[in-house]
């Protein structure tokens, strides 16, 4: 992906097995958001492609790709300030799930009540802590039905507590069946949900692997981590 001279991505060749927890990490712009704009489409990529079971989705509109099963939640959330929780999601619902009003509001509803947001759900966003509101970022997203969710710093700004509820409700997500690829700061939550992380610098993949096999890389302690991971 490029930007006039500068090479956002430069040959990222990225795999999302069905079913995982695929962790991606690097410094701040090494072309994280970058990657997961290219694949919900936001971006079409200045050279490659990105399949998704197999097809082609490069250069989709968003709305398409997100109706083909990538919904994605973004670094700054932005729900509908006017509008309560309930029907914030029920957007989500009918125009990315394909949903009537009727069967919109009960899937809202059940989404609601498993990001535990459900006595709240009469609420405006403006009412509820910030983690409330990245627990109705992603249940918008999980309001479209998605095979796979795109998490961009899903926790920022959580307090300790409030990311250990949130690593048991990503846990439950992945139970269902779902996709989670997901960019991360907070490395205790990585190396806790991940079953595999893959690292970006500069544009480029430097490392892929178990967390394990990451948190030990030479080239990613040297970019990333600092020593005391050495």
């Amino acid at each position: 992906m490029k930007f006039g001279s500068l090479v956002a991505l430069d040959g990222v060749d990225v795999s999302v097995k069905k079913g995982e927890i695929l962790g991606m990490i690097g410094p701040n712009g090494s072309g994280k958001t970058t990657l997961f704009n290219v694949i919900s489409g936001v971006f079409a990529p200045s050279s490659g492609e990105v399949l998704y079971k197999g097809r082609p989705i490069t250069g989709m509109r968003p709305h398409a790709i997100c109706r083909a099963g990538i919904a994605r939640t973004f670094q700054v959330v932005q729900p509908f300030s006017r509008m309560t929780m309930m029907e914030n999601v029920l957007v989500a619902a009918m125009h990315g799930g394909g949903l009537g009003m009727i069967e919109g509001r009960h899937k809202a509803e059940e989404i609601l009540r498993l990001v535990g947001l459900g006595e709240k759900m009469h609420l405006t966003p403006g009412a509820v802590t910030t983690a409330d509101r990245r627990r109705l970022e992603l249940a918008r997203a999980l309001a479209t039905d998605p095979e796979v969710v795109i998490l961009d710093e899903i926790m920022a700004g959580l307090t300790p507590s409030e990311m250990q509820d949130a690593l048991g409700l990503l846990k439950e997500v992945n139970r269902k069946g779902i996709t989670i690829f997901m960019v991360e700061h907070i490395m205790k939550a990585v190396m806790t949900l991940c079953h595999r992380i893959i690292v970006l610098n500069y544009g480029r993949k430097i490392s892929e692997g178990s967390p394990e096999q990451v948190a030990a890389d030479p080239e990613v302690i040297r970019a990333y981590l600092g020593e005391r991971y050495a």
